[in-house]
């Protein structure tokens, strides 16, 4: 019984993992049986993993229509953008500081979209507050797959997020409450481009 709980666990780790790197894009329908033969398991537990995923708003459940990834509104997107900014920003205001650690900086490699996944994961990981951060974490794994197909609006995100992981990483939280200000600030004015540039990659997957 543990072995078989540590391999669901292992599998949902997997797919979750899949869906936050941006493999399917928003509005794009999810196989199990392709997810099954990519990660070497049975339908029954991939079901199981996408249901639970579904309940955390990360797969859209359409019944007998399937799995799909979720595909915001303009209104609904805004609305995500506003909860992740203060969410973080409560998490800083609850004593969120760096773990110490020396700062690893940004190379010509990184995928800014996972780099920002995992700073903003950082600082929810250090508010001792553990709703706090459920909810910090949910609206980041909820925006990580819009980051990804959004990635061509923002030609300058690597020097921004340089920025944020400079301050985070100094502990320079005043400079960094106001850069996270100004990132956010930033995406709700693309909103409007953002869903359409989301239109239009979800028309060409049809």
């Amino acid at each position: 019984m543990i072995a078989s709980q540590s391999k669901g666990a292992r599998l949902y780790g997997q797919i979750r993992r899949a869906l936050q790197c941006g493999r399917f894009a928003p509005g794009q329908r999810i196989e199990p049986a392709s997810l099954a033969l990519e990660f070497d398991a049975s339908l029954t537990p991939v079901r199981f993993a996408l249901h639970h995923l579904s309940g955390e708003r990360l797969v859209l459940d359409r019944g007998r229509d399937g799995f799909h990834m979720p595909f915001p509104t303009e209104a609904a997107l805004r609305a995500l953008y506003e909860w992740m900014e203060d969410r973080l920003l409560a998490a800083l205001d609850h004593g969120a500081l760096p773990n110490g650690r020396p700062p690893r900086g940004l190379d010509a490699q990184d995928n800014i979209a996972k780099a920002t996944w995992q700073l903003f994961d950082a600082i929810a990981r250090r508010t001792p507050q553990q709703e706090m951060r459920f909810a910090a974490q949910n609206a980041n794994d909820r925006l990580a797959p819009i980051r990804t197909a959004k990635r061509a609006l923002v030609p300058d995100a690597r020097a921004e997020l340089a920025d944020l992981m400079d301050a985070w990483e100094c502990a320079d939280i005043p400079r960094l409450k106001c850069a996270l200000g100004t990132y956010h600030a930033r995406r709700r004015k693309l909103v409007s481009a953002t869903v359409h540039l989301l239109s239009e990659a979800r028309d060409a997957l049809h």
